[in-house]
């Protein structure tokens, strides 16, 4: 009898040692139910006492409390808060999550986040909650390997997959497309990234992005809220692998704005034969790089790269480039920026940083290259490859010696081009501007219209856009690893997250 007593007695006693904490059936819930009208769903999680001990949880909230659009279940009652919840060695306990979504209110975020945070001994845990906040295309990961991020294959080998404009696409994850598959992206669809998402070609994936000048696509990130509009570093990257030749990745009047790599480009397993063709691009607000390349072929049209963390454009290992009529634009207003507008260079850096040279050949015509910094050009390059680059009717901010009649044609050196609107991202040139009819007329002649459909001939201006008379700058239609070396920092760029590829 006294055995049993003893043993009834310790069945009884709160174990408040804090190395135990709870354990779950799944580290997140995710409601995958796409609302169309006004509706609820509920999902159960499971918490685990896994000690031998009884324990007391202190505490099970809402994160957000009565303002969350979740409500929890525990034992039997419904609320956004409980407290004392006694749970037995061995035992566990079943939560019952609920949440009700209007998904036209389009006040709405296109992801609905909150959390469940259990304090248990002084342990604080939480578990996410994440439901669909609007009708959209929700493209979710469903594949999770150890060093990847998250992905889903959208487009499967020899599969072509048309997204459209009726809803807009939320990417949560990586949305891959497969080798040999392709994306085809038409006019005036949006595409919104959810935190560290991003859209993948894989090796020989093709992408193809179709918008026009009126019904442009659309690549951001999924935060609605006007506090967002201009807040860089909201999602990844669009990375493009090497392709087939004729194979070509294709963006087309495209607005691609606050992530971190705006597009990222590299022949990783072979150099490539395909290119990355840009036509009346937007690439604005990027924490870390605009367009960054990697033994790769490019060939932009009518392209604004501007107002970047780290590079407007890095250029590295090698490759062709070809950037006209374009505007380079770089006034970043976060933090200091050290880094020069445009890098190229013509190596890559082995497992021991020796250098592997790659020849190059990059050509600026009828482009601006600018900035609030004092050089914005700069090239690191090694002297066992070929290396050509050339300016052709081009405005530059550089401190190097640009008298070489070669490489520099007909060039503008330190010239303010007098942007209509930095604050607005608004790269017209004003009736002022240096840039207004320097361009040459049979380069001009090869992208006869500007960015936004005007005709730039037979007077064309440097940059993106042609100068019009009247033009309106309230125009609604326009679209930090500061202390390593620019290669350094250009590896840590490539390796964020130390991502390997698809096998």
């Amino acid at each position: 009898m006294v055995i049993l007593y003893s043993s009834c007695r310790k069945d009884n006693v709160i174990d408040n040692n804090p190395s135990i904490t709870l354990n779950f059936s799944a580290d997140s819930v995710i409601f995958d139910t796409v609302f169309t009208s006004l509706g609820s769903a509920t999902k159960q999680l499971r918490v685990y006492n896994n000690s031998k001990s009884k324990i007391q949880i202190s505490s099970i909230r809402v994160g957000m409390g009565d303002q969350s659009a979740y409500r929890i279940n525990v034992d039997g009652e419904s609320g956004f808060i409980f407290s004392d919840i006694e749970l037995a060695g061995g035992d566990s306990l079943y939560i019952f999550a609920r949440v009700t979504i209007d998904p036209q209110n389009i006040n709405n975020p296109y992801v609905i986040e909150d959390e469940i945070e259990f304090i248990t001994n002084g342990n604080n845990q939480t578990i996410k909650l994440v439901a669909w906040g609007q009708d959209a295309n929700y493209i979710i990961a469903d594949t999770y390997i150890e060093g990847l991020p998250p992905f889903k294959i959208i487009a499967d080998s020899l599969e072509t997959v048309y997204w459209r404009k009726d809803k807009p696409y939320v990417i949560y994850g990586f949305a891959v497309i497969d080798s040999y598959g392709k994306l085809v992206i038409e006019e005036g669809s949006k595409i919104y990234f959810h935190s560290n998402s991003g859209l993948w070609a894989y090796i020989d994936g093709v992408l193809n992005v179709l918008g026009t000048i009126e019904e442009p696509v659309y690549f951001q990130g999924d935060r609605l809220e006007g506090f967002y509009n201009d807040v860089p570093g909201q999602w990844d990257r669009i990375w493009l692998m090497e392709g087939r030749q004729g194979f070509d990745h294709i963006i087309e009047n495209a607005k691609i704005k606050n992530g971190f790599i705006g597009i990222q480009v590299e022949s990783f397993s072979r150099v490539t034969e395909n290119r990355l063709k840009l036509n009346n691009v937007t690439v604005e607000n990027m924490d870390g790089i605009g367009i960054l390349s990697r033994i790769f072929s490019v060939e932009a049209t009518n392209t604004v790269v501007s107002n970047c963390g780290a590079y407007n454009l890095a250029l590295t290992g090698g490759g062709y480039y070809s950037f006209t009529q374009s505007t380079i634009a770089a006034y970043w207003p976060y933090s200091v920026r050290n880094t020069p507008s445009v890098f190229i260079n013509n190596y890559l850096l082995d497992s021991i940083d020796n250098p592997i040279p790659i020849p190059i050949n990059c050509n600026f015509d009828n482009s601006i290259i600018y900035g609030s910094n004092e050089n914005e050009f700069e090239t690191d390059m090694t002297g066992d490859t070929d290396s050509l680059y050339f300016f052709r009717n081009s405005l530059i901010k550089t401190t190097h010696n640009i008298t070489n009649p070669d490489i520099y044609i007909n060039v503008l050196n330190n010239e303010n081009p007098l942007f209509e609107s930095i604050e607005n991202n608004d790269y017209r040139v004003d009736s002022l501007s240096p840039a207004i009819g320097k361009a040459d007329l049979a380069i001009a002649s090869t992208v006869p219209y500007d960015i936004i459909g005007n005709s730039r001939l037979p007077l064309p201006d440097v940059g993106a856009y042609q100068f019009i008379p009247g033009q309106n700058v309230d125009d609604k239609s326009l679209g930090p690893v500061n202390h390593m070396s620019p290669i350094k920092k250009l590896t840590h760029l490539f390796k964020r997250g130390n991502y390997p590829k698809l096998k």
